[in-house]
C-alpha cells in the first residue's frame, strides 16, 4: 500500500493542487491529511475537492485549527474517511494482509484543544477497530510528548494521551504534524516509527 501523508496544509490551494498532482503521478492508494486543513476555519475550499478529482481516497484528522465538526463536514461532503475517533481499513492485494488506520485530531494546544486523557480515549477506542490488522497506523494531529519533536518548538508541547497511547497500543507507525519546524522528521517511540509529516507530502510505503 502507498501512502501521501502530509498536514498543516492551513487552506492553501496552491499546495494543495500540488499535493493532488503528487498523489496522481506516485498512484497512491490513501491520501492522509494530519490536520489544521484550514486557518482557523476562515475556508473549507478546495482542501478535499482537488484529491476527489484525481480519484484518490482521502482520510483525514481535525488539527487545532478546526472542529471535529467541520472536519466531518468535508469527510461527508467529499466521500473522505475522518479518522477522529474512528478507523480505517484497507486490505493488500499482494496478500500481506490488512492495513488498519486509526485517529484523533486536534490537540492539547491552540484554538480548538482537546483534553490528554480525551486524547487518549479516542485513540484507545478507534483502534479496536484495527487491532488485529497486519499493521496498524495512528493517525493524529499533536506529536507524543518527550520526542525528538517536541525539542523544535519552546511552547508547543507534545501530547501526554498520544505518547500514552504509543505506549499502550503500540502502532507501526504513527503520521502526525503540528510543528512546522520538524516537518519531515522520523524518530522511534518504542517500536513505534514515527513521522512528522510536512504540508509537501511524503510518500510511505507499507
Amino acid at each position: 500500500m502507498k501512502i501521501l501523508a502530509a498536514g498543516c496544509i492551513h487552506s492553501n490551494s496552491t499546495l494543495i493542487e500540488s499535493l493532488a498532482e503528487q498523489a496522481e503521478k506516485e498512484n497512491v492508494d490513501l491520501v492522509v491529511l494530519c490536520g489544521d486543513l484550514t486557518y482557523g476555519e476562515q475556508s473549507t475550499d478546495n482542501i478535499i475537492g482537488p484529491f476527489v478529482r484525481k480519484s484518490k481516497k482521502v482520510a483525514l484528522v481535525p488539527g487545532n485549527h478546526e472542529t471535529v465538526a467541520t472536519a466531518e463536514f468535508l469527510a461527508k461532503k467529499y466521500g473522505a474517511v475522518n479518522l477522529h475517533g474512528y478507523h480505517l481499513k484497507h486490505e493488500n492485494i499482494d496478500g500481506t494482509g490488512t492495513v488498519g488506520f486509526f485517529g484523533c485530531g486536534g490537540a492539547n494546544i491552540g484554538l480548538f484543544q482537546l483534553p490528554e486523557d480525551e486524547i487518549f480515549y479516542t485513540l484507545y477506542k478507534a483502534h479496536k477497530g484495527v487491532k488485529d490488522a497486519a499493521k496498524r497506523i495512528m493517525v493524529t494531529h499533536v506529536h507524543p510528548k518527550d520526542t525528538m519533536i517536541e525539542q523544535f518548538s519552546d511552547f508547543v508541547k507534545g501530547s501526554h494521551g498520544v505518547r500514552k497511547a504509543i505506549d499502550v497500543l503500540k502502532p507501526d507507525l504513527l503520521l502526525c504534524s503540528h510543528v512546522h519546524e520538524a516537518s519531515g522528521l522520523e524518530e522511534t517511540v518504542g517500536t513505534t516509527r514515527v513521522i512528522n509529516v510536512s504540508k509537501v507530502g511524503k510518500v510511505i510505503e507499507v
